[in-house]
């Protein structure tokens, strides 16, 4: 058992100063505001709980920075991400995703969802182990000291009928059932938990989807969902009924349901999400950088929904910036301001996002949870003067600020990790995949 003396934490309604917290065993067991006892161990700075990144593709980590070179949209930018699909072994993908949860860790991010769909070798052939490359996701978090949910993804085609092709072929195992099967295979670990996903409405046929209904259970089930407005006008041709719908058509959107992107939606598919109680999945760093345009974020939180934050092509992995987006995003739709509060923010990348991926024990300083912590700089030059609140944290805070991680009770960031993390990702990307690539 360790006691730690808190200068400043969020405790989930507002933040109090000299707070007490007892952890064993990886979790908070006791916590107690105004306290000032010599024999714990202080803990200076901003504490927030820890962070969710409910939608995560690792390998896209490898593009930053290396798609801006021309005009496009975000299906000329897909043929870049699969050039990288195309490449990556085990080893490689060890190296990048181990990299890659390091970054995140050092953002404060405690748990991530990995939409995993890039399963079998180059030409479709699985690997001895045909969960070879999820299990390498599994160990790569491990490494990086957080949790992970794998999405292990189903991909049967690449568009309404037609079949897998290119980096594609590594994405699909056939048929529903063989999906199944794998993922029922997969091994536990105790900072996993296995998720489902469905690709999208264009990479699973209908005919499949009422066996994933009867199989999923409750299991957290995340599917991409109206990211373009072409992949909804593809579903009214094929089925004569938006994407929202066909889920809903098929069992498939309920409470533990999480929509990425919910960008493009009527106002038939929005009553749907609300009433299931769904959870909208938003990445608006990744939705900025494609193009994808702005999501219904109010309108869906009115109707009933909740909503989480994801970094998803990792164009850059901070949730603050993830955070502020959602109302930052609504004041340029609607040219008005004060839409969402920063508790609202801070509760959908902390409690919300965790129990998006199953993690329910997870995202608050509260006794019974898992012991995360986040320590933000107050005094940074972004947060100095801000006012030590909610408003400083989701407003003005970035990754950058953070200082020292805790994930299940240790400690996986300390002050300085940072530039052995990004020599680390400059490993992994810059000579494995590119320059073996040039």
């Amino acid at each position: 058992m360790t006691l730690y003396l808190l200068e400043r934490a969020w405790l989930g309604h507002r933040f109090a100063d000299d707070v007490l917290v007892e952890v064993e065993d990886g979790r908070f067991t006791s916590v107690t505001p105004d306290s000032d006892p010599a024999r714990a161990i202080p803990v200076r700075g901003l504490v927030v709980p820890g962070l969710a990144d409910t939608h995560s593709h690792a390998f896209h980590r490898a593009l930053r920075g290396r798609t801006q070179r021309e005009r496009g949209t975000f299906w000329t930018w897909r043929d870049q991400m699969y050039a990288v699909a195309g490449r990556l072994d085990p080893e490689t993908y060890l190296a990048l995703a181990r990299a890659t949860y390091r970054e995140m860790a050092a953002a404060g991010i405690t748990a991530v969802g990995e939409f995993h769909y890039l399963h079998h070798q180059p030409d479709g052939t699985p690997y001895d182990d045909p969960n070879e490359m999820g299990a390498v996701l599994v160990e790569a978090a491990r490494q990086a000291g957080i949790r992970i949910t794998l999405l292990d993804t189903l991909y049967l085609s690449s568009g309404f009928g037609q079949p897998p092709s290119g980096a594609q072929v590594r994405y699909s195992d056939g048929d529903a059932e063989t999906w199944m099967r794998r993922v029922e295979a997969l091994p536990a670990a105790d900072h996993l938990v296995v998720g489902a996903a469905l690709h999208s409405v264009r990479a699973v046929p209908r005919e499949a989807l009422d066996p994933v209904a009867g199989w999923v259970g409750v299991r957290p089930l995340h599917v991409h969902l109206s990211e373009q407005v072409a992949e909804n006008q593809a579903c009214l041709e094929a089925y004569g009924v938006t994407p929202t719908r066909l889920l809903a058509d098929h069992g498939l959107l309920g409470s533990a349901t999480s929509l990425v992107h919910a960008t493009h939606l009527t106002d038939d598919d929005i009553t749907l999400i609300g009433d299931a109680g769904a959870h909208a999945s938003f990445c608006p760093t990744t939705e900025r950088d494609l193009g994808d345009g702005i999501g219904p974020s109010c309108r869906l939180r009115d109707a009933g929904a909740r909503l989480t934050l994801g970094s998803d092509s990792h164009a850059v992995i901070d949730l603050f910036e993830e955070m502020r987006a959602l109302e930052l995003d609504e004041r340029l739709a609607t040219q008005q301001r004060g839409h969402w509060s920063a508790a609202e923010l801070l509760a959908c990348a902390t409690t919300t996002g965790h129990a998006s991926l199953g993690w329910d024990d997870a995202g608050a300083i509260a006794v019974g949870q898992r012991a995360d912590l986040v320590v933000v700089d107050p005094l940074s030059v972004r947060t100095a003067g801000t006012g030590r609140d909610e408003a400083a944290i989701v407003f003005a805070a970035t990754a950058e600020d953070v200082q020292r991680v805790m994930a299940d009770g240790r400690w996986v960031v300390e002050e300085g990790d940072r530039h052995e993390i990004g020599q680390e990702l400059d490993d992994a990307i810059g000579r494995r995949i590119w320059e073996d690539h040039a």
